[in-house]
């Protein structure tokens, strides 16, 4: 079981940057995958970035590509999102995520707003 913890979230102007963090419990966090979803106010929710449980690969959604970058932190099992150049299109919950195979687990999210 992994329970998944977010936070960083906030208000910032369009331009600036924020950085999300996931802390996860137990010890086999090295193992999973990880990623962040977001869901905008009144969407569905939607992918934003991934890496591998080894850290070699990452993905991102076109939409962030050159603006957000993840990195993860095996030793202190957090994962991390990075996001510059914000722009008010950004505004949505952001969720952590943790599987194998799957994502299987979620944390409660964190309210990121943008304004213009």
């Amino acid at each position: 079981q992994v329970q998944l913890v977010e936070s960083g979230g906030g208000l910032v102007q369009a331009g600036g940057s924020l950085r999300l963090s996931c802390a996860a419990s137990g010890p086999t966090f090295k193992t999973y995958n990880m990623g962040w979803f977001r869901q905008p106010p009144r969407q569905e929710r939607e992918f934003v970035a991934s890496i591998r449980w080894s850290s070699t690969s990452t993905h991102y959604a076109d939409s962030v590509k050159g603006r957000f970058t993840i990195s993860r932190d095996n030793v202190k099992n957090t994962v991390y999102l990075q996001m510059n150049s914000l722009k008010p299109e950004d505004t949505a919950v952001y969720y952590c995520t943790a599987g194998q195979f799957e994502y299987d687990y979620w944390g409660q999210g964190t309210q990121v707003t943008v304004s213009s």
